[in-house]
Protein backbone atom coordinates (compact mmCIF):
# COMPACT_ATOMS: atom_id res chain seq x y z
CA UNK A 1 0.00 0.00 0.00
CA UNK A 2 1.11 3.38 -1.27
CA UNK A 3 2.58 5.25 2.21
CA UNK A 4 -0.64 7.84 2.61
CA UNK A 5 1.75 10.26 4.48
CA UNK A 6 3.19 10.91 0.69
CA UNK A 7 1.04 13.92 -0.41
CA UNK A 8 3.52 15.22 -2.84
CA UNK A 9 2.47 14.07 -6.31
CA UNK A 10 4.70 13.31 -8.90
CA UNK A 11 4.14 16.57 -10.75
CA UNK A 12 2.21 19.50 -10.37
CA UNK A 13 0.37 21.03 -12.76
CA UNK A 14 0.81 24.44 -14.07
CA UNK A 15 -0.57 27.01 -11.03
CA UNK A 16 -3.73 28.78 -12.38
CA UNK A 17 -5.29 30.39 -9.04
CA UNK A 18 -4.83 33.97 -9.04
CA UNK A 19 -3.13 33.68 -5.36
CA UNK A 20 -1.02 30.24 -5.67
CA UNK A 21 2.85 29.90 -5.18
CA UNK A 22 4.92 29.11 -7.98
CA UNK A 23 5.33 25.32 -8.43
CA UNK A 24 8.91 25.10 -6.78
CA UNK A 25 6.75 26.58 -3.46
CA UNK A 26 4.33 24.60 -4.03
CA UNK A 27 6.40 21.60 -3.96
CA UNK A 28 8.33 23.08 -0.92
CA UNK A 29 5.04 23.22 0.99
CA UNK A 30 4.26 19.29 0.43
CA UNK A 31 7.37 17.84 0.71
CA UNK A 32 7.61 19.78 4.17
CA UNK A 33 4.06 18.34 5.02
CA UNK A 34 5.07 14.69 3.86
CA UNK A 35 8.74 14.23 5.39
CA UNK A 36 7.71 15.94 9.26
CA UNK A 37 8.18 12.96 11.16
CA UNK A 38 8.14 12.62 14.88
CA UNK A 39 11.67 12.27 16.40
CA UNK A 40 12.77 10.07 19.13
CA UNK A 41 16.21 9.51 18.23
CA UNK A 42 18.40 13.22 18.54
CA UNK A 43 22.24 13.99 18.46
CA UNK A 44 23.40 16.11 21.24
CA UNK A 45 24.46 18.54 19.16
CA UNK A 46 22.91 22.50 20.78
CA UNK A 47 20.61 24.37 18.59
CA UNK A 48 21.78 27.68 16.82
CA UNK A 49 19.61 30.39 19.06
CA UNK A 50 18.62 32.33 15.90
CA UNK A 51 17.31 29.18 14.53
CA UNK A 52 14.98 28.58 17.80
CA UNK A 53 13.88 31.97 17.46
CA UNK A 54 13.03 31.18 13.91
CA UNK A 55 10.79 28.45 14.80
CA UNK A 56 9.20 29.73 17.79
CA UNK A 57 8.37 32.75 15.54
CA UNK A 58 6.56 30.06 13.39
CA UNK A 59 4.75 29.42 16.05
CA UNK A 60 3.39 32.07 16.97
CA UNK A 61 1.86 32.78 13.34
CA UNK A 62 -0.66 30.01 13.81
CA UNK A 63 -4.54 30.54 13.69
CA UNK A 64 -5.75 31.29 16.90
CA UNK A 65 -10.09 31.15 17.20
CA UNK A 66 -10.78 34.87 18.89
CA UNK A 67 -7.20 35.70 17.80
CA UNK A 68 -6.35 34.96 21.54
CA UNK A 69 -3.20 33.19 20.66
CA UNK A 70 -3.37 30.92 23.90
CA UNK A 71 -0.14 29.05 23.54
CA UNK A 72 2.82 29.90 25.73
CA UNK A 73 6.22 28.02 25.69
CA UNK A 74 8.63 27.11 28.29
CA UNK A 75 12.26 26.66 27.02
CA UNK A 76 13.79 24.29 29.91
CA UNK A 77 17.78 25.29 30.27
CA UNK A 78 18.14 23.70 33.82
CA UNK A 79 20.00 20.32 33.46
CA UNK A 80 18.01 19.29 36.71
CA UNK A 81 14.82 20.73 35.49
CA UNK A 82 15.12 18.08 32.34
CA UNK A 83 15.57 15.57 34.17
CA UNK A 84 12.77 15.93 36.22
CA UNK A 85 10.87 15.77 33.32
CA UNK A 86 12.08 12.89 32.09
CA UNK A 87 11.17 11.33 35.22
CA UNK A 88 7.63 12.47 35.06
CA UNK A 89 7.34 10.74 31.41
CA UNK A 90 8.96 7.47 32.69
CA UNK A 91 6.79 7.53 34.87
CA UNK A 92 3.53 7.63 32.99
CA UNK A 93 5.44 5.63 30.29
CA UNK A 94 5.32 2.82 32.79
CA UNK A 95 1.89 3.22 33.86
CA UNK A 96 0.41 3.07 29.90
CA UNK A 97 1.87 0.20 29.25
CA UNK A 98 0.20 -1.26 32.52
CA UNK A 99 -2.72 -0.11 30.87
CA UNK A 100 -2.52 -1.93 27.53
CA UNK A 101 -2.60 -5.34 28.80
CA UNK A 102 -1.07 -7.66 25.86
CA UNK A 103 0.99 -5.29 24.76
CA UNK A 104 2.52 -3.76 28.16
CA UNK A 105 6.00 -5.45 27.29
CA UNK A 106 5.81 -4.38 23.47
CA UNK A 107 5.04 -0.87 24.30
CA UNK A 108 8.09 -1.14 26.95
CA UNK A 109 10.11 -1.89 24.34
CA UNK A 110 9.57 1.67 21.99
CA UNK A 111 11.43 4.93 22.46
CA UNK A 112 8.69 7.22 22.93
CA UNK A 113 10.39 10.05 23.50
CA UNK A 114 14.03 11.71 23.41
CA UNK A 115 13.91 14.40 26.41
CA UNK A 116 17.45 13.58 27.58
CA UNK A 117 19.15 13.31 24.12
CA UNK A 118 17.95 16.48 22.03
CA UNK A 119 19.15 19.91 22.19
CA UNK A 120 16.85 22.01 23.41
CA UNK A 121 13.19 21.03 25.28
CA UNK A 122 10.09 23.10 25.09
CA UNK A 123 6.72 23.22 26.66
CA UNK A 124 3.25 24.01 25.22
CA UNK A 125 1.14 24.88 27.17
CA UNK A 126 -2.37 26.11 27.28
CA UNK A 127 -2.84 29.53 29.01
CA UNK A 128 -6.64 30.43 29.66
CA UNK A 129 -8.46 33.01 31.27
CA UNK A 130 -8.82 35.07 27.87
CA UNK A 131 -13.06 34.84 28.17
CA UNK A 132 -13.05 37.75 26.43
CA UNK A 133 -12.29 36.57 23.05
CA UNK A 134 -15.61 33.73 23.41
CA UNK A 135 -16.63 33.51 19.85
CA UNK A 136 -15.60 30.26 18.53
CA UNK A 137 -15.89 28.80 21.90
CA UNK A 138 -19.11 29.23 23.36
CA UNK A 139 -20.25 25.71 21.86
CA UNK A 140 -16.64 24.55 21.21
CA UNK A 141 -14.72 25.69 24.03
CA UNK A 142 -11.90 23.32 23.31
CA UNK A 143 -10.87 25.30 19.79
CA UNK A 144 -8.63 26.94 22.07
CA UNK A 145 -6.72 23.63 22.52
CA UNK A 146 -6.60 23.43 18.77
CA UNK A 147 -5.18 26.71 18.56
CA UNK A 148 -2.33 25.45 20.70
CA UNK A 149 -2.23 22.58 18.45
CA UNK A 150 -1.66 24.38 15.22
CA UNK A 151 1.09 26.43 16.39
CA UNK A 152 3.41 23.18 17.32
CA UNK A 153 2.52 21.58 13.85
CA UNK A 154 3.46 25.22 12.56
CA UNK A 155 7.05 24.67 14.80
CA UNK A 156 7.07 21.03 13.83
CA UNK A 157 7.11 22.11 9.70
CA UNK A 158 9.47 24.98 9.96
CA UNK A 159 11.48 22.69 11.97
CA UNK A 160 11.54 19.64 9.18
CA UNK A 161 12.16 22.41 6.36
CA UNK A 162 15.55 23.44 8.33
CA UNK A 163 16.57 20.21 8.86
CA UNK A 164 16.16 19.93 12.39
CA UNK A 165 13.74 16.77 14.24
CA UNK A 166 11.49 17.61 16.60
CA UNK A 167 9.00 15.41 18.55
CA UNK A 168 5.71 15.16 20.34
CA UNK A 169 5.78 13.82 23.93
CA UNK A 170 2.30 13.59 25.76
CA UNK A 171 3.09 10.80 28.21
CA UNK A 172 3.27 12.89 31.54
CA UNK A 173 0.52 13.76 34.26
CA UNK A 174 -0.39 17.51 33.39
CA UNK A 175 -0.77 18.55 37.38
CA UNK A 176 2.76 17.80 37.97
CA UNK A 177 4.41 19.03 35.40
CA UNK A 178 2.56 21.89 35.89
CA UNK A 179 3.58 21.97 39.21
CA UNK A 180 7.19 21.30 38.57
CA UNK A 181 7.19 24.37 36.01
CA UNK A 182 5.23 26.68 38.67
CA UNK A 183 2.30 26.94 36.22
CA UNK A 184 -0.96 29.15 37.54
CA UNK A 185 -3.98 27.57 38.14
CA UNK A 186 -5.36 28.42 34.67
CA UNK A 187 -2.10 27.00 32.73
CA UNK A 188 -1.96 23.68 31.24
CA UNK A 189 1.22 21.60 29.92
CA UNK A 190 -0.44 20.15 26.45
CA UNK A 191 3.01 18.57 24.97
CA UNK A 192 6.78 18.24 25.62
CA UNK A 193 8.40 19.07 22.56
CA UNK A 194 12.24 17.33 21.78
CA UNK A 195 13.91 19.71 19.27
CA UNK A 196 17.31 19.03 17.67
CA UNK A 197 19.43 17.86 15.17
CA UNK A 198 19.36 14.09 14.33
CA UNK A 199 21.47 11.84 12.35
CA UNK A 200 18.63 10.88 9.71
CA UNK A 201 14.61 11.33 9.50
CA UNK A 202 12.59 8.21 9.70
CA UNK A 203 11.30 6.86 6.11
CA UNK A 204 7.78 6.42 7.50
CA UNK A 205 6.43 7.21 11.03
CA UNK A 206 8.29 5.11 13.96
CA UNK A 207 5.31 3.40 14.88
CA UNK A 208 4.72 2.35 11.53
CA UNK A 209 7.93 0.65 11.28
CA UNK A 210 7.98 -0.71 14.62
CA UNK A 211 4.54 -2.32 13.06
CA UNK A 212 2.52 -0.61 16.44
CA UNK A 213 0.46 0.87 13.82
CA UNK A 214 -0.52 1.23 10.33
CA UNK A 215 -2.02 4.33 8.73
CA UNK A 216 -5.46 4.42 7.01
CA UNK A 217 -5.87 5.28 3.96
CA UNK A 218 -7.57 8.35 3.09
CA UNK A 219 -10.42 6.96 1.09
CA UNK A 220 -11.29 5.48 4.63
CA UNK A 221 -11.35 9.15 6.63
CA UNK A 222 -13.13 10.92 4.24
CA UNK A 223 -17.11 11.10 3.84
CA UNK A 224 -19.68 13.15 1.59
CA UNK A 225 -23.17 14.76 3.04
CA UNK A 226 -22.95 13.21 6.34
CA UNK A 227 -21.64 10.13 8.27
CA UNK A 228 -21.78 6.50 6.60
CA UNK A 229 -24.13 4.21 7.64
CA UNK A 230 -22.81 1.25 10.27
CA UNK A 231 -21.54 -2.01 8.84
CA UNK A 232 -21.24 -5.18 10.62
CA UNK A 233 -19.01 -5.54 12.96
CA UNK A 234 -18.45 -1.82 13.67
CA UNK A 235 -18.16 -0.74 17.18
Amino acid sequence: MTDPTSVLPPTLPPTSPLHAFDSADIAAVYKTIAMRRDMRHFLPDPVDPALLQRLLAAAHCAPSVGYMQPWRFIRITDPALRTAIHGLVEQERVKTAQALGQREDEFMRLKVEGVRECGEVLVAALMNGRDAHIFGRRTLPQMDLASVACAIQNMWLAARAEGLGMGWVSLFDPQQLGALLQMPDDATPVAILCLGHVAAFYDKPMLALEGWAQAQPLSAMVYQNGWPPAQDGDA
